[in-house]
Formats: structure tokens, sequence, C-alpha cells
């Protein structure tokens, strides 16, 4: 187990250059190439991984499948995201078809959260650069869909910043290295709100 500091940015399609710009300009070079994501979100029937995130409560997990789309890598990564007082981590493992298609009819159990069902697609392309002792990523292009409802969907007009460092990094020289400023987000509570709160206060 790895724990992790995340960072996090909302970056507005009409500034996204002009950051792309500021990441060369720190000497800043991507790792590798471009990939769209795809993941399905679940939740159990009280939205309690919902609620636990935006209340901030500590530990709380978000459950999700993961794959890559268009890319060489054409495994299926069942992932739990844990948050937790120590920091975050994650665990994942590869899963095939037929469980997919399992958790999709059946949803899944687990031990916090009791029967967890499929709720929410996000789906989005992915950038990612090395910033010398971290990690950054851009999400660009982010559409969300209700599982039970294709039709009820959004695209969202800002970009996602993710800054991962290890958890012994010094986080305000970490802050101090990024002059932007920082927001709770999260991609599963932002599509949430929008596709069953039907909240329209979106930056």
């Amino acid at each position: 187990m790895s724990f992790r500091i995340e960072e996090k940015l909302l970056i507005s399609s009409s500034q996204i250059f002009s950051f792309k710009k500021w990441l060369n300009d720190q000497g800043y070079s991507k790792l590798f190439v471009d990939r769209k994501i795809k993941s399905l979100y679940f939740d159990n029937i009280h939205n309690g991984m919902f609620i636990d995130s935006e209340e901030g409560v500590s530990p709380r997990k978000k459950i999700r499948v993961r794959y890559y789309r268009e890319s060489n890598d054409n495994n299926l990564y069942f992932e739990k995201k844990i948050s937790s007082p120590e920091g975050r981590y994650k665990n994942k493992k590869i899963i095939d078809n037929k469980y997919f298609k399992n958790l999709k009819n059946i949803g899944y159990y687990d031990e916090s959260y009791k029967s967890c069902y499929p709720n929410i697609y996000i789906e989005y392309c992915r950038e990612y650069y090395n910033a010398n002792d971290c990690r950054l990523t851009i999400d660009t292009k982010i559409f969300y869909s209700s599982f039970n409802d294709p039709n009820n969907k959004f695209f969202d007009s800002q970009n996602a910043v993710e800054i991962k460092a290890n958890f012994e990094t010094d986080i305000d020289k970490l802050r101090n290295r990024f002059p932007f400023q920082r927001i709770r987000f999260s991609k599963y509570c932002r599509g949430f709100d929008h596709l069953f709160n039907k909240q329209s206060n979106f930056i």
C-alpha cells in the first residue's frame, strides 16, 4: 500500500492553452501518449459514497470499473480509491468481461457501503506530465452520463488537473511550485450533482 498526496485544480477551456504553455515553460514534459478513459462508478441506494465525499468524511472510498479506449491496454480494472487520514491510495485488479457484466447486472457488495450498484459513466481524455518528483495529469473533454438513462448526460466545460506526489512530499513546497487556486473536486460528485441534483452553479 502506497499513500500519496493529491492536489486538484479546475482550469477552464479558455485557460487550458495558457496552462499547458506554463507547464512547458517550467520544463515539465509529457510522460507518454494521451489516453481516453472511461469509468463506471458505483454507489449504494443512499448515495453514501457521494455524500461522504461531499462532506469530506474520512475514511471514504469510491468504487469503479475503468478501461482505456483506443489504447493498447485492453484490460478492465476494478478499482477502489480510498481516502484516509494517512493519505490516499488505490487498490485495483484486472477483471474479465463476464465479471464486469455481473457487476452491471447485480452490483457489488462492499463491507462499508453494503450493496452498491452502477450509476454514472465518466469519460475523458487524459494527458500525463512528468513534473520532477510528482506526476501531473490533465483531464479534458469530460463527459458524464447516467447508467440507467443514457439521455441524462452532461459535457463539462471545465478541465481537471491533478497533481500526485508521494506522501512524504513537503505540501507547502508542492503548492508553491504550482501557483494556482486549489479546489476540492471530484469528477464523480460533479457528475452526480449535475445528472441527479440538477445543480446549475458550476464554475
